[in-house]
């Protein structure tokens, strides 16, 4: 996204690499389209904390004055980025869902979910510099990796003090025996409220199985209590982008669609015809999911699965 972004305003594409020990990193931001990478290397920035961080981003907007300041709608990213466009008195889009350049104004159109999830805005930023926004991880898809292509590294010199950071990383605890990689998963099979009932997502459960595929849910169905919170895909779940995706009992609403839209393909089962989900469908089925799951699963065990003998 950065790649054409900078392409439709003419302008050179630059990484920041910020942290300690990250030179490494630079050939993979020229890979995917960077023409130079801003490097910045301390041991204060060893450890994420905001302040340092955020000061080193902020001297490298003032000297270098970009048009456009994109940052991923990580943890860390969602931290930083606010104190970044609060230190710059600039604005900020978080959760972007798509960013393109008006040809006209040259401005940055940021386009993301807004009142409840019920409209897409398109946000723009007339007066003040740079323009930032956040993006989801894997709302965009991934531009082709350029072996060997070679951009600049700059070095930028910034001085550090540990004794004027207020915070101090104690430990650092890595998350262990998560039961659910929805982000790696290629195929998802995904039920919302239309399933109706826990018991009946073992219907989806079995297609999952089948196809060696992960199950997922929607925003409704884990307030239900159908499914653990981290089997939730969308706006405030986890944003997926697998070869496959089900959509089965599920309308289509905005907060769900912006996280399982760019899918490679999407296969909906519902029984409105009228239902959101069949505008982004690859596939769709208009059915009870109960009679179509089912035949379904039994048609792929038949496809899939060996017989004895």
């Amino acid at each position: 996204m950065g790649r054409q972004l900078a392409g439709a305003l003419g302008v050179e594409l630059a990484g920041v690499l910020v942290g300690q020990g990250v030179a490494g990193l630079a050939p993979e931001a020229w890979a995917y389209g960077a023409d130079k990478v801003y490097l910045v290397e301390d041991p204060v920035l060893g450890p994420y904390r905001t302040a340092p961080y955020a000061r080193a981003l902020v001297q490298l907007v003032k000297e270098y004055k970009p048009e456009v300041l994109l940052m991923g709608a990580t943890s860390l990213g969602r931290d930083l980025a606010g104190a970044v466009a609060t230190s710059l008195g600039t604005g900020l889009t978080a959760d972007c869902t798509s960013l393109t350049i008006d040809p006209e104004t040259r401005l940055l159109e940021q386009t993301r979910p807004a009142f409840g999830g019920n409209v897409m805005a398109t946000i723009l930023c007339h007066r003040h510099r740079p323009q930032m926004a956040t993006v989801r991880p894997r709302v965009m898809p991934m531009p082709s990796r350029q072996e060997g292509r070679r951009g600049e590294l700059v070095r930028v010199d910034m001085a550090f003090n540990e004794a004027e950071v207020r915070a101090e990383v104690i430990e650092v605890i890595e998350e262990k025996n998560k039961a659910v990689y929805l982000d790696r998963a290629e195929i998802i099979v995904a039920g919302g409220r239309g399933v109706g009932s826990k018991e009946n997502f073992r219907l989806l459960d079995e297609l999952a199985g089948v196809l060696g595929g992960t199950l997922g849910a929607s925003r409704a169905a884990v307030e239900a209590g159908w499914l653990p919170p981290e089997y939730q895909v969308g706006q405030t779940g986890t944003t997926v982008r697998p070869k496959v995706y089900f959509a089965i009992g599920i309308s289509g609403a905005v907060q769900h669609l912006v996280g399982m839209q760019t899918s490679d393909v999407i296969v909906a089962i519902n029984n409105d015809s009228q239902a959101p989900i069949f505008k982004v469908a690859t596939y769709g089925i208009v059915g009870d999911f109960r009679e179509v799951v089912p035949a379904l699963t039994a048609e792929f065990r038949r496809q899939l699965v060996p017989g004895p003998g």
